[in-house]
């Protein structure tokens, strides 16, 4: 029997990307996904499906037995949540315990999806790298934290266990099959709506989804063990790419940059709002207090070592309005 190629988080926005350059590839798919799940994103992928969980570690050890490679995409990714605490258990000792679970399985080699979000950040509008110095407690948010540690714990089990691992970090992914949509996808939805009458000032780094897949895949076959790779596109003031998207969507463009202390109540009362009534709010006070840095990422790295080669963040954005277009989450 050919040795397969698991994907976790396959049926979400990056992992069903992943999914399919590894399918295009020729590579024999495990797909391990949750109970219940949203399954549209891997409906015509060729694959074996086993059910598996982050918060349930029980069911690693089926998820990668027989298994030549584990590409780990997995993550609850929310930029709020009233409890911390199951996302921390789920992002941070989830992947420590499936990482042990594929080395004991004799997994080949492992690719891990962190993110920026663990890398250090300069955000006053310089580009930061992997090298940038990073320290946890300049890691602003739950989500970002959860993704620091774990990408640390990552590093240690390579230090110290020689577990085969090659890091990506993914920036801001932008494209195709958004289906929740992520909350990046969610701001370029109401931008494209004409909903974003207005916008703090900060800085993203924008790549399309299927690049960073691409860039999953090329970190497989020429990434190091143990080093970190950034998958990034373009860098955008927030102001330059509600310009772009508006452009796009052919809808005038949020004009009005609002001050942090303008927002700030504004958090305060929507994530009481959140915690009273279960509505998931649009902005909140991690948010605000992350937007004070510009999230400026050079992407050199991959593209010398692993011949990664994103296309320009217009496309992504492109994509993305086409895509929610045709499937009914933005009007004609």
């Amino acid at each position: 029997m050919t040795a397969q190629t698991l994907v976790t988080g396959a049926t979400g926005f990056v992992g069903s990307a992943v999914a399919r350059a590894l399918h295009a590839r020729g590579h024999s798919l495990r797909l391990m996904v949750r109970e219940g799940s949203d399954r549209r994103n891997i409906a015509d992928i060729p694959a074996d499906l086993v059910e598996g969980d982050l918060s349930r570690p029980d069911t690693f050890a089926r998820a990668v037995e027989g298994c030549r490679y584990v590409f780990h995409v997995a993550a609850d990714y929310r930029l709020w949540v009233p409890d911390p605490a199951p996302m921390m258990t789920a992002n941070v000792e989830g992947t420590r315990l499936l990482m042990l679970a594929a080395q004991a399985a004799g997994v080949e080699r492992i690719v891990y999806c962190s993110s920026v979000a663990a890398l250090g950040l300069i955000g006053d509008g310089s580009i930061a790298d992997e090298t940038t110095p990073v320290r946890e407690h300049a890691v602003i948010g739950i989500y970002k934290r959860s993704k620091y540690r774990a990408e640390q714990d990552v590093l240690r089990l390579v230090r110290e266990r020689g577990l085969p691992a090659v890091i990506v970090n993914p920036s801001t992914p932008v494209g195709p099959r958004d289906i929740k949509p992520t909350p990046t996808g969610q701001m370029i939805l109401d931008c494209a709506a004409g909903r974003m009458p207005a916008y703090v000032d900060t800085g993203v780094n924008i790549v399309h989804v299927d690049d960073v897949a691409e860039g999953h895949v090329l970190a497989l076959e020429r990434g190091q063990i143990g080093e970190k790779y950034i998958l990034g596109g373009e860098n955008f003031l927030l102001r330059d790419l509600f310009a772009m998207v508006s452009e796009i969507a052919h809808v005038p463009p949020p004009r009005i940059s609002l001050p942090q202390e303008v927002i700030w109540p504004v958090a305060v009362v929507s994530e009481w709002l959140s915690r009273s009534f279960g509505i998931t709010p649009r902005v909140t006070r991690e948010m605000l207090a992350m937007s004070r840095k510009k999230m400026f990422f050079s992407s050199d790295k991959a593209i010398h070592e692993l011949g990664y080669a994103p296309r320009p963040a217009h496309t992504a954005v492109e994509d993305a309005i086409t895509w929610f277009r045709d499937n009914g989450m933005l009007k004609a």
